[in-house]
């Protein structure tokens, strides 16, 4: 997210350029006042010159942009369609719109809002004394038609081919920049103190504002209700999780900046009253997290799982791994060239039209999920880890999950789900599906690595006894923390490396491309791609993520911790 503010401030002023009078004293009044309504995302910064000249110094940026991660980036339609936006600015403006012009611009409190995603359509303001003048933008104001708005004077230039239009206005200290003349005149007006209606007036900005702490370096403000309804915000938005972004109806994230900590302060809103939270769901979850061993690379507990979402969790961490479902490919399939044979006559008697039936698979399964269906589960959390072998050369993940039932889980029956669920896939006739007494918990006593513990409400299972053991261990520990929905943590600094190397042995094997050599050839996904990324950030030592439900808001704290 650190990257994710700053890049949209960089990407969307860099489209165009202005320039200002010089002037007198700081403003006093909020720069909200004076933007427009009728926006879809709002951003504030303290001092955007400042934070400009840092990332442009940073140690992250120039790793960055040698990476492959940087050279796919910058080849993606995402960037094209940027460049070619930039380009069609440019030719508005009249000069190009460039890192260079957008530093002489860069003032310190500065605003920017978004109107209109697919046109990039923003109004830009900020503080700029005693600069204007010496912009190449005020050099070529003559190329510009004067306009007044409110009995002030702006500046316009429109492209008759693109139709973009490019206005710059100054008052006071006050530099104005925007994309459509009604912007810019509608904030001349605001600035004026004539009547009209701000941002500050709408639900979605107002709301939001009221509902987080202090500004931080850095505030966005998302009219969510309008943008996941956009068609860009479907295809361009990172996470695609849209589904889950429709339930809300505005939010707003704050960055506080430090020398060895970045910490995101964020509040989202739903459109509609959410059912109350489970408090003792919530506390669950805190208390799980006090079991995490501390050389854990990666945790997550969540309050109030659904029993689907406990299965599928005990499943893809520790009972079929190998067989979670495969990501939805984009990519046309490759038809293989054969000498012609076209199948033999009892190929007639397979049923395509139907997928294949494994009875006694199915009946595992729904054993298992009988179990959980019928446990309320007040709290799950699972924890991964990685280590390279003694060898050097593979590196072997170990997870564990932990669910928190509002009972006493029954462990026979547990045991004996675990079992039925593993011997269609790992084992004939039930051979080594028995479970042998360990020192507080239970190992199966065939190849397959499982162990389990059920300590009343608590069911622990680990595909390795050293991981299982060591958060048996912390049973005994005091707990009492603060009550979340849901808490996760990645340590980079430990699984970086490990994870690296897992991804140059998933890449290893992989088919060369058609129409590439290997000097060429584009940057292997995982260990080039993904891998770069990992490493020009390599200063990121931790990631912590605590999200808490109070009332009918929901609040999220995600922190980034710098290594020296």
């Amino acid at each position: 997210m650190r990257l994710r503010i700053f890049f949209l401030v960089a990407i969307a002023c860099s489209a165009v350029g202005w320039a200002a009078y010089p002037s007198s004293s700081p403003p006093t009044m909020p720069l909200s006042r004076y933007v427009p309504a009728g926006g879809l995302l709002y951003l504030e910064a303290k001092d955007f010159s400042s934070l400009l000249a840092s990332w442009n110094a940073s140690a992250e940026k120039s790793n960055w942009v040698q990476t492959p991660n940087y050279e796919v980036f910058s080849r993606s339609r995402l960037v094209l369609r940027l460049k070619a936006a930039g380009q069609q600015f440019s030719s508005a403006a009249g000069l190009p719109a460039d890192m260079n012009l957008l530093t002489q611009v860069g003032g310190s409190r500065s605003v920017l809002a978004l109107y209109d995603i697919g046109n990039l359509q923003f109004l830009y303001i900020t503080y700029l004394p005693a600069r204007s003048v010496e912009t190449t933008l005020w050099q070529t104001r003559e190329k510009f038609e004067p306009r007044s708005a409110a009995g002030m004077n702006f500046y316009l230039r429109r492209n008759p081919e693109s139709q973009r239009e490019v206005a710059f206005a100054v008052q006071g200290d006050y530099l104005l920049v925007a994309t459509r003349e009604d912007l810019i005149a509608g904030a001349l007006q605001l600035l004026s103190g004539k009547e009209g209606h701000s941002v500050e007036s709408e639900p979605w900005w107002s709301q939001a504002v009221a509902a987080a702490g202090p500004s931080g370096d850095l505030r966005m403000v998302l009219n969510l209700e309008k943008l996941v309804s956009t068609p860009y915000f479907r295809t361009y938005w990172v996470q695609q999780n849209i589904t889950e972004m429709k339930q809300y109806f505005t939010a707003i994230a704050d960055l506080f900046r430090s020398p060895d900590q970045d910490r995101e302060e964020r509040v989202l809103i739903p459109k509609d009253a959410a059912p109350a939270p489970n408090p003792s769901a919530m506390q669950a979850t805190a208390d799980l997290a006090t079991l995490v061993p501390e050389e854990a690379g990666i945790y997550s507990a969540k309050a109030s799982p659904s029993s689907d979402s406990c299965f599928s969790l005990l499943k893809t961490k520790l009972l079929d791994p190998q067989h979670s479902p495969a990501p939805e490919s984009k990519l046309a399939p490759q038809v293989q060239l054969t000498g012609g044979e076209a199948g033999v006559s009892t190929d007639l008697e397979t049923r395509i039209d139907q997928a294949p039936t494994n009875q006694q698979r199915d009946k595992a399964k729904s054993t298992l999920e009988q179990l959980l269906n019928e446990t309320e589960v007040l709290a799950s959390l699972a924890v991964e880890s990685t280590a390279a072998d003694s060898d050097g050369i593979f590196v072997r993940p170990h997870s564990a999950v932990v669910l928190v039932g509002a009972s006493d889980w029954n462990e026979s029956r547990a045991l004996a789900a675990i079992s039925d669920f593993l011997a269609s896939s790992v084992s004939a006739s039930h051979m080594g599906l028995g479970w042998q007494a360990r020192s507080g918990y239970r190992e199966l006593d065939g190849l397959w690595p499982l162990a389990i513990a059920v300590k009343g409400p608590y069911l622990v299972l680990a595909n390795d006894s050293a991981l299982l053991a060591t958060i048996l261990s912390k049973f005994n520990r005091r707990l009492g923390n603060k009550p979340v929905t849901w808490v996760a943590h990645f340590d980079h600094r430990h699984e970086g490396p490990n994870l690296s190397r897992m991804a140059a042995i998933v890449d290893r094997n992989r088919p060369s491309q058609v129409g590439f050599g290997e000097s060429d050839r584009p940057p292997q996904f995982f260990s080039e791609n993904l891998g770069s990324l990992s490493q020009a950030f390599g200063r990121i030592a931790w990631e912590n993520v605590v999200v808490r439900t109070e009332g009918n808001k929901v609040f999220e704290t995600v922190t980034y911790q710098w290594s020296e």
